[in-house]
Protein backbone atom coordinates (compact mmCIF):
# COMPACT_ATOMS: atom_id res chain seq x y z
CA UNK A 1 0.00 0.00 0.00
CA UNK A 2 2.88 2.32 0.83
CA UNK A 3 4.48 1.47 -2.52
CA UNK A 4 1.30 2.35 -4.39
CA UNK A 5 1.13 5.69 -2.60
CA UNK A 6 4.77 6.36 -3.48
CA UNK A 7 4.14 5.52 -7.14
CA UNK A 8 1.17 7.89 -7.17
CA UNK A 9 3.20 10.74 -5.65
CA UNK A 10 6.08 10.08 -8.04
CA UNK A 11 3.79 10.08 -11.09
CA UNK A 12 2.38 13.39 -9.93
CA UNK A 13 5.95 14.68 -9.68
CA UNK A 14 6.69 13.51 -13.23
CA UNK A 15 3.57 15.28 -14.41
CA UNK A 16 4.92 18.53 -12.99
CA UNK A 17 8.47 18.08 -14.30
CA UNK A 18 7.32 17.20 -17.81
CA UNK A 19 5.50 20.50 -18.15
CA UNK A 20 7.31 22.28 -21.04
CA UNK A 21 8.53 25.17 -18.90
CA UNK A 22 9.83 22.93 -16.14
CA UNK A 23 11.48 20.67 -18.70
CA UNK A 24 13.21 23.74 -20.06
CA UNK A 25 14.53 24.53 -16.56
CA UNK A 26 15.93 20.99 -16.33
CA UNK A 27 17.76 21.35 -19.66
CA UNK A 28 19.02 24.79 -18.66
CA UNK A 29 20.26 23.45 -15.33
CA UNK A 30 22.22 20.60 -16.93
CA UNK A 31 23.70 22.97 -19.51
CA UNK A 32 24.75 25.60 -16.96
CA UNK A 33 26.12 22.91 -14.67
CA UNK A 34 28.22 21.47 -17.47
CA UNK A 35 29.48 24.87 -18.66
CA UNK A 36 30.64 25.94 -15.20
CA UNK A 37 31.52 22.51 -13.81
CA UNK A 38 33.87 21.72 -16.69
CA UNK A 39 36.12 24.62 -15.69
CA UNK A 40 39.33 23.39 -14.03
CA UNK A 41 39.18 23.26 -10.24
CA UNK A 42 35.47 24.01 -9.96
CA UNK A 43 33.18 21.44 -8.33
CA UNK A 44 29.40 21.12 -7.76
CA UNK A 45 29.37 23.17 -4.54
CA UNK A 46 31.07 26.13 -6.21
CA UNK A 47 28.85 25.81 -9.29
CA UNK A 48 25.62 25.83 -7.28
CA UNK A 49 26.91 28.66 -5.06
CA UNK A 50 27.73 30.73 -8.12
CA UNK A 51 24.27 30.20 -9.62
CA UNK A 52 22.36 30.45 -6.31
CA UNK A 53 21.40 34.15 -6.71
CA UNK A 54 19.52 33.25 -9.90
CA UNK A 55 16.83 31.62 -7.77
CA UNK A 56 15.72 35.01 -6.45
CA UNK A 57 14.10 35.60 -9.83
CA UNK A 58 11.82 32.58 -9.35
CA UNK A 59 8.34 33.16 -7.97
CA UNK A 60 7.83 29.40 -7.59
CA UNK A 61 10.50 27.21 -5.92
CA UNK A 62 9.57 24.19 -8.07
CA UNK A 63 11.28 25.56 -11.18
CA UNK A 64 14.32 26.57 -9.12
CA UNK A 65 14.83 23.10 -7.67
CA UNK A 66 14.31 21.40 -11.00
CA UNK A 67 17.08 23.60 -12.35
CA UNK A 68 19.30 22.91 -9.32
CA UNK A 69 18.97 19.15 -9.81
CA UNK A 70 20.19 19.63 -13.39
CA UNK A 71 22.98 21.95 -12.25
CA UNK A 72 24.29 19.38 -9.81
CA UNK A 73 24.32 16.51 -12.29
CA UNK A 74 25.88 18.72 -14.97
CA UNK A 75 28.54 20.03 -12.60
CA UNK A 76 29.44 16.54 -11.43
CA UNK A 77 29.93 15.23 -14.94
CA UNK A 78 31.77 18.42 -15.89
CA UNK A 79 34.23 17.66 -13.09
CA UNK A 80 34.88 14.20 -14.48
CA UNK A 81 35.52 15.66 -17.95
CA UNK A 82 38.15 18.00 -16.54
CA UNK A 83 39.72 15.17 -14.54
CA UNK A 84 39.99 12.91 -17.58
CA UNK A 85 41.16 15.44 -20.16
CA UNK A 86 43.53 17.69 -18.21
CA UNK A 87 44.05 15.77 -14.94
CA UNK A 88 42.63 18.64 -12.85
CA UNK A 89 39.77 17.43 -10.63
CA UNK A 90 37.16 20.06 -9.83
CA UNK A 91 36.38 18.29 -6.56
CA UNK A 92 38.07 15.79 -4.27
CA UNK A 93 35.60 13.06 -5.30
CA UNK A 94 36.95 13.26 -8.87
CA UNK A 95 40.54 12.56 -7.87
CA UNK A 96 40.05 8.80 -8.18
CA UNK A 97 38.60 9.30 -11.66
CA UNK A 98 41.62 11.36 -12.69
CA UNK A 99 44.07 8.59 -11.71
CA UNK A 100 42.93 6.19 -14.43
CA UNK A 101 40.87 8.49 -16.64
CA UNK A 102 43.71 10.79 -17.63
CA UNK A 103 45.98 7.82 -18.35
CA UNK A 104 43.28 6.47 -20.67
CA UNK A 105 43.14 9.86 -22.40
CA UNK A 106 46.91 9.91 -22.90
CA UNK A 107 46.66 6.45 -24.47
CA UNK A 108 44.09 7.69 -27.00
CA UNK A 109 41.03 6.39 -25.14
CA UNK A 110 39.56 9.67 -23.86
CA UNK A 111 36.14 9.00 -25.41
CA UNK A 112 35.92 5.59 -23.76
CA UNK A 113 36.77 7.13 -20.38
CA UNK A 114 34.20 9.90 -20.83
CA UNK A 115 31.60 7.40 -22.02
CA UNK A 116 31.99 5.03 -19.09
CA UNK A 117 31.83 8.04 -16.74
CA UNK A 118 28.61 9.30 -18.37
CA UNK A 119 26.87 5.92 -18.59
CA UNK A 120 28.04 4.94 -15.11
CA UNK A 121 26.70 8.21 -13.74
CA UNK A 122 23.36 7.54 -15.42
CA UNK A 123 23.11 3.98 -14.10
CA UNK A 124 24.15 4.96 -10.57
CA UNK A 125 21.96 8.06 -10.55
CA UNK A 126 18.90 6.12 -11.65
CA UNK A 127 19.35 3.25 -9.18
CA UNK A 128 20.14 5.55 -6.25
CA UNK A 129 17.18 7.79 -7.06
CA UNK A 130 14.92 4.72 -6.99
CA UNK A 131 16.30 3.97 -3.52
CA UNK A 132 15.72 7.58 -2.47
CA UNK A 133 12.14 7.34 -3.74
CA UNK A 134 11.28 4.47 -1.43
CA UNK A 135 13.31 5.25 1.71
CA UNK A 136 12.93 9.03 2.09
CA UNK A 137 9.30 9.18 3.22
CA UNK A 138 9.54 6.29 5.77
CA UNK A 139 12.62 7.93 7.30
CA UNK A 140 10.77 11.23 7.39
CA UNK A 141 7.87 9.56 9.20
CA UNK A 142 10.31 8.09 11.72
CA UNK A 143 12.02 11.45 12.20
CA UNK A 144 8.66 13.08 12.97
CA UNK A 145 8.88 11.36 16.36
CA UNK A 146 12.10 13.21 17.25
CA UNK A 147 12.06 15.66 20.14
CA UNK A 148 14.03 18.89 20.54
CA UNK A 149 16.86 17.08 22.38
CA UNK A 150 17.17 14.62 19.49
CA UNK A 151 17.33 17.44 16.95
CA UNK A 152 20.01 19.22 18.94
CA UNK A 153 22.06 16.02 19.19
CA UNK A 154 21.77 15.08 15.53
CA UNK A 155 22.59 18.64 14.40
CA UNK A 156 25.65 18.56 16.63
CA UNK A 157 26.63 15.18 15.16
CA UNK A 158 26.38 16.48 11.59
CA UNK A 159 28.57 19.50 12.31
CA UNK A 160 31.19 17.69 14.37
CA UNK A 161 31.41 14.63 12.08
CA UNK A 162 31.89 16.63 8.90
CA UNK A 163 34.31 19.01 10.65
CA UNK A 164 36.41 16.12 11.99
CA UNK A 165 36.61 14.37 8.64
CA UNK A 166 37.55 17.26 6.33
CA UNK A 167 40.85 19.07 6.11
CA UNK A 168 44.17 17.97 7.53
CA UNK A 169 43.83 19.39 11.03
CA UNK A 170 41.05 18.85 13.55
CA UNK A 171 41.94 22.12 15.31
CA UNK A 172 41.67 24.09 12.06
CA UNK A 173 38.36 22.39 11.30
CA UNK A 174 36.91 23.29 14.70
CA UNK A 175 38.15 26.87 14.34
CA UNK A 176 36.39 27.09 10.97
CA UNK A 177 33.21 25.74 12.57
CA UNK A 178 33.51 28.37 15.32
CA UNK A 179 33.74 31.12 12.70
CA UNK A 180 30.59 29.78 11.05
CA UNK A 181 28.73 29.63 14.38
CA UNK A 182 29.76 33.21 15.11
CA UNK A 183 28.47 34.46 11.75
CA UNK A 184 25.23 32.52 12.25
CA UNK A 185 24.58 34.28 15.58
CA UNK A 186 24.95 37.80 14.18
CA UNK A 187 21.69 39.79 14.29
CA UNK A 188 18.63 39.78 16.53
CA UNK A 189 18.06 36.90 18.92
CA UNK A 190 15.00 35.01 17.66
CA UNK A 191 13.69 34.45 21.20
CA UNK A 192 14.55 37.61 23.13
CA UNK A 193 14.99 40.14 20.32
CA UNK A 194 18.35 41.26 21.75
CA UNK A 195 21.11 42.43 19.40
CA UNK A 196 24.07 40.07 19.09
CA UNK A 197 27.45 40.90 17.54
CA UNK A 198 26.04 43.76 15.46
CA UNK A 199 28.66 46.23 16.78
CA UNK A 200 26.06 48.98 16.61
CA UNK A 201 25.58 48.56 12.84
CA UNK A 202 21.96 48.65 11.76
CA UNK A 203 22.78 46.73 8.57
CA UNK A 204 23.64 43.67 10.68
CA UNK A 205 20.34 43.55 12.60
CA UNK A 206 19.00 41.00 10.12
CA UNK A 207 22.22 39.01 10.31
CA UNK A 208 24.51 38.05 7.44
CA UNK A 209 22.57 36.53 4.55
CA UNK A 210 23.66 32.92 4.09
CA UNK A 211 23.70 33.44 0.32
CA UNK A 212 26.35 36.16 0.73
CA UNK A 213 28.46 33.82 2.86
CA UNK A 214 28.14 30.96 0.38
CA UNK A 215 28.85 33.09 -2.70
CA UNK A 216 31.74 34.78 -0.90
CA UNK A 217 33.41 31.59 0.34
CA UNK A 218 32.77 29.38 -2.67
CA UNK A 219 32.16 31.46 -5.78
CA UNK A 220 34.67 34.20 -4.92
CA UNK A 221 37.11 32.60 -2.46
CA UNK A 222 37.38 29.28 -4.31
CA UNK A 223 37.75 31.01 -7.68
CA UNK A 224 40.62 33.12 -6.32
CA UNK A 225 42.20 29.97 -4.93
CA UNK A 226 41.88 28.09 -8.24
CA UNK A 227 43.11 31.08 -10.22
CA UNK A 228 46.18 31.32 -7.99
CA UNK A 229 47.21 27.87 -9.22
CA UNK A 230 46.79 28.57 -12.95
CA UNK A 231 50.46 28.02 -13.76
CA UNK A 232 50.44 24.55 -12.23
CA UNK A 233 47.54 23.22 -14.33
CA UNK A 234 47.74 22.05 -17.95
CA UNK A 235 46.64 24.60 -20.53
CA UNK A 236 45.49 22.15 -23.18
CA UNK A 237 43.21 19.13 -22.80
CA UNK A 238 44.08 15.69 -24.12
CA UNK A 239 43.10 15.11 -27.73
CA UNK A 240 39.76 13.40 -28.35
CA UNK A 241 40.18 10.50 -30.74
CA UNK A 242 37.56 9.76 -33.37
CA UNK A 243 34.80 7.38 -32.36
CA UNK A 244 31.39 6.10 -33.40
CA UNK A 245 28.46 7.29 -31.33
CA UNK A 246 26.30 4.23 -31.92
CA UNK A 247 28.53 2.17 -29.63
CA UNK A 248 28.87 4.95 -27.08
CA UNK A 249 32.63 4.88 -27.75
CA UNK A 250 32.83 1.65 -25.72
CA UNK A 251 33.79 -1.64 -27.32
CA UNK A 252 32.48 -5.02 -26.21
CA UNK A 253 35.31 -5.55 -23.73
CA UNK A 254 34.76 -2.09 -22.22
CA UNK A 255 31.08 -2.86 -21.58
CA UNK A 256 32.02 -6.19 -20.02
CA UNK A 257 34.54 -4.56 -17.70
CA UNK A 258 32.35 -1.57 -16.76
CA UNK A 259 28.90 -2.86 -15.81
CA UNK A 260 29.93 -4.59 -12.55
CA UNK A 261 31.96 -1.58 -11.27
CA UNK A 262 28.94 0.63 -12.03
CA UNK A 263 26.77 -1.51 -9.75
CA UNK A 264 29.39 -1.86 -7.02
CA UNK A 265 30.04 1.88 -7.08
CA UNK A 266 26.32 2.54 -6.73
CA UNK A 267 26.10 0.19 -3.74
CA UNK A 268 28.92 2.13 -2.05
CA UNK A 269 27.89 5.66 -2.97
CA UNK A 270 24.28 5.75 -1.76
CA UNK A 271 24.78 4.72 1.90
CA UNK A 272 27.96 6.78 2.32
CA UNK A 273 26.20 9.85 0.97
CA UNK A 274 23.50 9.49 3.62
CA UNK A 275 25.92 9.64 6.58
CA UNK A 276 28.04 12.61 7.76
CA UNK A 277 31.29 11.63 6.07
CA UNK A 278 32.27 14.84 4.32
CA UNK A 279 30.84 13.97 0.90
CA UNK A 280 31.57 11.53 -1.88
CA UNK A 281 35.31 11.12 -1.50
CA UNK A 282 35.03 8.08 0.79
CA UNK A 283 32.94 5.87 -1.56
CA UNK A 284 34.88 6.96 -4.67
CA UNK A 285 38.28 5.98 -3.25
CA UNK A 286 36.80 2.88 -1.66
CA UNK A 287 35.38 1.91 -5.05
CA UNK A 288 38.76 2.50 -6.72
CA UNK A 289 40.52 0.37 -4.10
CA UNK A 290 38.00 -2.47 -4.45
CA UNK A 291 38.25 -2.51 -8.26
CA UNK A 292 42.04 -2.51 -8.13
CA UNK A 293 42.14 -5.41 -5.67
CA UNK A 294 39.59 -7.38 -7.68
CA UNK A 295 41.67 -6.90 -10.83
CA UNK A 296 44.79 -8.25 -9.15
CA UNK A 297 42.94 -11.11 -7.50
CA UNK A 298 41.32 -12.14 -10.78
CA UNK A 299 44.75 -12.44 -12.39
CA UNK A 300 43.63 -10.60 -15.49
CA UNK A 301 45.75 -10.78 -18.61
CA UNK A 302 46.99 -7.25 -17.90
CA UNK A 303 46.94 -7.03 -14.08
CA UNK A 304 49.21 -3.98 -14.07
CA UNK A 305 46.81 -1.87 -16.11
CA UNK A 306 45.67 -0.09 -12.94
CA UNK A 307 47.75 3.03 -12.72
CA UNK A 308 48.10 3.00 -16.49
CA UNK A 309 44.51 3.51 -17.62
CA UNK A 310 42.14 0.81 -16.30
CA UNK A 311 38.55 1.51 -17.30
CA UNK A 312 37.25 -0.03 -14.04
CA UNK A 313 39.07 2.76 -12.19
CA UNK A 314 36.84 5.27 -13.96
CA UNK A 315 33.55 3.34 -14.01
CA UNK A 316 33.42 2.47 -10.29
CA UNK A 317 34.38 5.84 -8.74
CA UNK A 318 32.15 7.83 -11.08
CA UNK A 319 29.17 5.62 -10.22
CA UNK A 320 29.93 6.01 -6.52
CA UNK A 321 30.24 9.77 -6.91
CA UNK A 322 26.86 10.10 -8.61
CA UNK A 323 25.05 7.69 -6.29
CA UNK A 324 26.25 9.59 -3.23
CA UNK A 325 24.18 12.64 -4.24
CA UNK A 326 20.90 10.76 -3.89
CA UNK A 327 22.16 9.48 -0.55
CA UNK A 328 22.92 13.05 0.55
CA UNK A 329 19.30 13.99 -0.15
CA UNK A 330 17.99 11.44 2.38
CA UNK A 331 19.12 13.30 5.56
CA UNK A 332 18.72 16.66 3.81
CA UNK A 333 15.04 16.15 2.95
CA UNK A 334 14.00 14.10 5.99
CA UNK A 335 16.04 15.76 8.78
CA UNK A 336 17.16 19.06 7.25
CA UNK A 337 20.79 18.00 7.76
CA UNK A 338 23.45 18.61 5.11
CA UNK A 339 26.20 15.97 5.13
CA UNK A 340 28.48 17.75 2.64
CA UNK A 341 29.31 21.24 1.44
CA UNK A 342 27.10 20.84 -1.63
CA UNK A 343 24.19 19.72 0.54
CA UNK A 344 24.70 22.80 2.71
CA UNK A 345 24.39 25.02 -0.35
CA UNK A 346 21.24 23.12 -1.37
CA UNK A 347 19.81 23.70 2.12
CA UNK A 348 20.42 27.42 1.69
CA UNK A 349 18.44 27.23 -1.56
CA UNK A 350 15.51 25.74 0.36
CA UNK A 351 15.70 28.51 2.95
CA UNK A 352 15.58 31.19 0.26
CA UNK A 353 11.98 30.11 -0.38
CA UNK A 354 11.20 29.70 3.34
CA UNK A 355 11.04 25.93 2.90
CA UNK A 356 12.50 24.03 5.85
CA UNK A 357 13.52 20.45 5.07
CA UNK A 358 12.65 18.01 7.83
CA UNK A 359 10.09 15.45 8.96
CA UNK A 360 7.13 17.62 7.95
CA UNK A 361 8.46 18.43 4.49
CA UNK A 362 6.64 15.55 2.77
CA UNK A 363 3.37 16.68 4.31
CA UNK A 364 3.78 20.45 3.94
CA UNK A 365 5.58 20.55 0.57
CA UNK A 366 4.72 17.18 -0.97
CA UNK A 367 4.46 18.55 -4.52
CA UNK A 368 7.89 20.21 -4.26
CA UNK A 369 9.60 17.11 -2.86
CA UNK A 370 8.19 14.64 -5.36
CA UNK A 371 8.83 17.03 -8.22
CA UNK A 372 12.46 17.34 -7.08
CA UNK A 373 12.81 13.54 -6.92
CA UNK A 374 11.20 13.15 -10.36
CA UNK A 375 13.53 15.84 -11.74
CA UNK A 376 16.50 13.68 -10.68
CA UNK A 377 15.35 10.98 -13.09
CA UNK A 378 14.80 13.53 -15.87
CA UNK A 379 18.04 15.44 -15.25
CA UNK A 380 20.01 12.21 -15.26
CA UNK A 381 18.56 11.23 -18.63
CA UNK A 382 19.12 14.69 -20.11
CA UNK A 383 22.74 14.54 -18.97
CA UNK A 384 23.31 11.27 -20.82
CA UNK A 385 21.58 12.50 -23.99
CA UNK A 386 23.50 15.79 -24.07
CA UNK A 387 26.97 14.54 -23.23
CA UNK A 388 27.83 11.67 -25.51
CA UNK A 389 26.89 13.40 -28.78
CA UNK A 390 28.09 16.87 -27.72
CA UNK A 391 31.29 16.05 -25.86
CA UNK A 392 33.40 17.78 -28.53
CA UNK A 393 31.49 21.02 -27.88
CA UNK A 394 31.98 20.84 -24.11
CA UNK A 395 35.70 20.30 -24.57
CA UNK A 396 35.96 23.63 -26.39
CA UNK A 397 35.22 25.39 -23.08
CA UNK A 398 38.59 24.14 -21.80
CA UNK A 399 40.34 26.01 -24.61
CA UNK A 400 39.08 29.44 -23.51
CA UNK A 401 41.89 31.44 -21.80
CA UNK A 402 41.74 30.76 -18.07
CA UNK A 403 42.21 34.41 -16.92
CA UNK A 404 39.12 35.42 -18.90
CA UNK A 405 37.09 32.53 -17.48
CA UNK A 406 37.88 33.20 -13.83
CA UNK A 407 37.56 36.98 -14.22
CA UNK A 408 34.12 36.36 -15.71
CA UNK A 409 33.15 34.14 -12.77
CA UNK A 410 34.13 36.85 -10.27
CA UNK A 411 32.11 39.47 -12.16
CA UNK A 412 29.11 37.14 -12.37
CA UNK A 413 29.35 36.38 -8.63
CA UNK A 414 29.38 40.08 -7.74
CA UNK A 415 26.43 40.78 -10.04
CA UNK A 416 24.56 37.89 -8.44
CA UNK A 417 25.05 39.33 -4.95
CA UNK A 418 24.09 42.82 -6.13
CA UNK A 419 20.89 41.45 -7.64
CA UNK A 420 19.76 40.25 -4.19
CA UNK A 421 19.12 43.74 -2.80
CA UNK A 422 20.82 46.26 -5.06
CA UNK A 423 23.22 47.04 -2.21
CA UNK A 424 26.89 47.76 -2.79
CA UNK A 425 27.42 47.08 0.91
CA UNK A 426 26.51 43.42 0.46
CA UNK A 427 28.81 43.13 -2.57
CA UNK A 428 31.65 44.52 -0.47
CA UNK A 429 30.80 42.06 2.31
CA UNK A 430 30.83 39.14 -0.15
CA UNK A 431 34.22 40.27 -1.48
CA UNK A 432 35.67 40.51 2.03
CA UNK A 433 34.32 37.06 2.89
CA UNK A 434 35.75 35.79 -0.40
CA UNK A 435 39.22 37.15 0.40
CA UNK A 436 38.98 35.59 3.87
CA UNK A 437 37.97 32.30 2.23
CA UNK A 438 40.95 32.51 -0.12
CA UNK A 439 43.40 32.86 2.78
CA UNK A 440 41.61 30.07 4.65
CA UNK A 441 42.30 27.72 1.74
CA UNK A 442 45.88 28.93 1.50
CA UNK A 443 46.37 28.22 5.22
CA UNK A 444 44.60 24.86 4.95
CA UNK A 445 41.46 25.82 6.88
CA UNK A 446 38.44 23.84 5.54
CA UNK A 447 35.50 25.82 4.18
CA UNK A 448 32.66 23.32 4.70
CA UNK A 449 32.53 23.72 8.52
CA UNK A 450 31.98 27.47 8.13
CA UNK A 451 28.93 26.88 5.94
CA UNK A 452 27.58 24.22 8.30
CA UNK A 453 28.04 26.56 11.27
CA UNK A 454 26.21 29.41 9.55
CA UNK A 455 23.28 27.24 8.46
CA UNK A 456 22.95 24.75 11.31
CA UNK A 457 24.15 26.98 14.18
CA UNK A 458 20.87 28.89 14.66
CA UNK A 459 18.87 25.65 14.43
CA UNK A 460 21.09 23.94 16.99
CA UNK A 461 20.83 26.90 19.36
CA UNK A 462 17.04 27.02 19.02
CA UNK A 463 16.65 23.30 19.80
CA UNK A 464 19.12 23.56 22.70
CA UNK A 465 17.27 26.43 24.33
CA UNK A 466 13.89 24.82 23.70
CA UNK A 467 15.07 21.65 25.42
CA UNK A 468 16.25 23.60 28.46
CA UNK A 469 12.95 25.51 28.67
CA UNK A 470 10.97 22.26 28.60
CA UNK A 471 13.22 20.70 31.29
CA UNK A 472 13.23 23.85 33.48
CA UNK A 473 16.95 24.34 32.92
CA UNK A 474 17.97 20.74 33.65
CA UNK A 475 20.86 19.94 31.25
CA UNK A 476 20.60 16.23 32.07
CA UNK A 477 17.66 16.07 29.65
CA UNK A 478 20.19 15.53 26.84
CA UNK A 479 21.48 12.36 28.49
CA UNK A 480 18.32 10.81 29.94
CA UNK A 481 16.61 10.29 26.59
CA UNK A 482 18.22 7.15 25.03
CA UNK A 483 18.21 8.38 21.42
CA UNK A 484 19.81 11.72 22.33
CA UNK A 485 22.43 9.96 24.45
CA UNK A 486 23.36 7.54 21.65
CA UNK A 487 23.74 10.40 19.14
CA UNK A 488 25.90 12.43 21.56
CA UNK A 489 28.12 9.40 22.14
CA UNK A 490 28.47 9.01 18.36
CA UNK A 491 29.40 12.70 18.17
CA UNK A 492 32.25 12.17 20.63
CA UNK A 493 33.42 9.06 18.78
CA UNK A 494 33.40 11.02 15.49
CA UNK A 495 36.26 13.12 16.85
CA UNK A 496 38.42 9.99 17.02
CA UNK A 497 37.57 8.60 13.56
CA UNK A 498 40.38 10.53 11.79
CA UNK A 499 42.88 8.90 14.14
CA UNK A 500 41.70 5.32 13.57
CA UNK A 501 44.78 4.39 11.46
CA UNK A 502 47.06 5.37 14.36
CA UNK A 503 44.90 3.58 16.93
CA UNK A 504 44.73 0.38 14.86
CA UNK A 505 48.48 0.50 14.19
CA UNK A 506 49.27 0.79 17.89
CA UNK A 507 46.91 -2.06 18.76
CA UNK A 508 48.65 -4.26 16.18
CA UNK A 509 52.06 -3.15 17.38
CA UNK A 510 53.06 -1.76 13.98
CA UNK A 511 54.49 1.64 13.13
CA UNK A 512 51.77 4.29 13.38
CA UNK A 513 51.30 6.70 10.51
CA UNK A 514 51.38 10.40 11.29
CA UNK A 515 48.69 11.14 8.76
CA UNK A 516 45.06 11.62 9.76
CA UNK A 517 42.19 9.91 7.98
CA UNK A 518 40.72 12.83 6.05
CA UNK A 519 38.07 13.13 3.38
CA UNK A 520 37.13 15.84 0.90
CA UNK A 521 34.97 18.87 1.58
CA UNK A 522 34.17 20.28 -1.81
CA UNK A 523 31.78 17.74 -3.26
Amino acid sequence: MISLAVFGDLLHGFGTVLHPMNLLWAVLGVTLGMLVGILPGIGPALTIALLLPITFNFSDPIGAFIMFAGIYYGAMYGGSTTSILINTPGESASVATAIEGHKMALKGRARAALATAAIGSFVAGTISTVLLTFVAKPIGNLASQFQSTDYFAITLLAMVAVTALVGHSLIRGLLSLTVGLFIGLIGLDSLSGAQRYTFGTLRLLDGVDVVIVIVGLFAIGETLHVASKLRSTPERPAVLEKGRLRTGYLNKDDWKRSWAPWLRGTALGFPFGAIPSGGAEVPTFLSYTIERRRAKKAGRKHPDEFGDGAIEGVAGPEAANNASFSGVLVPLLTLGLPTSATAAVMLAAFQIFNVQPGPQLFEDQGTLVWTLIASLYIGNLILLIMNLPLIQIWVQVLKVPRPLLYAGILVFACLGVYSLSGSGYEVLMALLIGVAGFFMRKLDFPIAPVILGVILGPTMEEQFRRSLVISNGDASVFFTRPLSLVIIVLTVLALFVPYLPRIVARIRGTEASRDRLTFGEDD
